[in-house]
């Protein structure tokens, strides 16, 4: 797909109604007690599709949304969310980091589902103009950020299977801190998949989500922290880890599962790939087999493993267990090229340095 920011010439200027909240939460928030996804701004933006279009563009007090409990997203399963941060810099000013990428892919995701797409205007100028409102709302501390939830679902009051003509479009926001207080301990899964060839794993849609809960349930209770999906067929080859993209340091080479139809195409990774591209690393992105990385892990030129993604950044990889069998992973402190794109990244976001890439949107 076309890159979806530029498939207008002329950005229209969204006539957004405003009903503020009689009553902040702001100063009863603890902001040193922030975790992930459970606390929200005052405001949320919301708009419908209805009759063929969007309409009814709205930021009002965050709180409850009425649905039937007919609608097609409860039922059939249409709905789709990304996952963006914004970081208050150090001169100030609020950044979203990268938030064209996600448009993108939440129109790719909105295809796959048989959804409308976005269009730009809609996403960026509700976005944004929430984010001055509620601007307050953006942490300050070091390895804070506000987290940005847009989501679409579907709203016909119908029980037939088929694509629903009307959508409900909301962007939640909310202060989080760390999203992984600890490196992982993950196991190679070989039963249970996350998403198969020709399915909907490179969409960010629910339902993946859902088949993921009970597989990492099961391995939560046997000491686990996450697992690193395999894909459908043979159990062979890695795609994910968690929720995130999954990178390997071998023998100073980046490798990466490459992006397919049962794989994500994250921001994160994105972000991480250019960045080492640009520090002159080789780069891999290719099919991964789990052989290839149970023996490197064997024979020590496994440098480092992690998870990429928005929540997370980078989420060190401590243990693997395949079959059975705990390997050791190098101690996190000591990986020199995840804790340099960690720290790169940091850097970045919070305008500590100059954006050679021009990833953050200021507002």
């Amino acid at each position: 797909m076309q890159g979806i920011h530029s498939m207008k010439n002329v950005i229209d200027i969204l006539d957004i109604k405003v009903s503020r909240t009689p009553q902040s939460r702001l100063e009863s928030t603890d902001f040193e007690n922030l975790p992930f996804g459970r606390v929200f701004s005052d405001h949320m933006f919301t708009a419908d599709f209805e009759d063929g279009e969007w309409k009814n563009f709205q930021i009002l007090p965050y709180g409850n949304i009425e649905i039937s409990p007919a609608a097609s997203a409860l039922h059939y399963g249409q709905a789709i969310f990304e996952g963006i941060k914004a970081y208050k810099q150090a001169d100030g000013r609020i950044s979203i980091f990268r938030p064209y990428k996600n448009l993108e892919r939440f129109n790719i995701s909105a295809q796959r589902m048989a959804m409308p797409i976005i269009p730009e205007e809609i996403f960026m100028q509700g976005m944004q103009q929430l984010l001055e409102m509620d601007r307050d709302w953006v942490p300050s501390q070091e390895g804070y950020s506000l987290y940005i939830r847009p989501v679409m679902f579907a709203t016909d009051p119908i029980l037939g299977v088929h694509a629903s003509s009307n959508y409900k479009f909301v962007i939640l926001i909310g202060p989080v801190g760390v999203y992984y207080a600890k490196p992982l301990k993950v196991k190679i899964e070989t039963h249970y998949t996350r998403a198969v060839e020709g399915g909907v794993g490179y969409a960010k849609t629910a339902g993946n989500y859902a088949s993921s809960l009970l597989p990492t349930k099961l391995a939560q209770q046997e000491g686990f922290d996450q697992l690193i999906w395999t894909d459908a067929k043979e159990h062979a080859y890695i795609e994910e880890s968690g929720t995130t993209n999954v990178m390997f340091v071998i023998n100073d080479t980046l490798i990466t599962p490459s992006t397919r139809d049962s794989i994500l195409d994250g921001v994160t990774r994105h972000s991480i790939l250019d960045l080492a591209r640009s520090w002159g690393m080789p780069v891999e992105e290719r099919r991964v087999t789990v052989t290839e990385v149970i023996e490197a892990a064997q024979n020590g030129t496994l440098q480092d493993a992690f998870g990429a993604g928005t929540a997370a950044t980078i989420a060190h990889i401590a243990e693997i267990t395949y079959e059975g069998k705990k390997y050791t992973l190098p101690e996190p402190s000591s990986r020199a090229f995840s804790n340099k794109a960690l720290q790169a990244l940091k850097e970045i976001r919070y305008g500590l340095v100059p954006d050679p890439f021009g990833w953050n949107h200021l507002i």
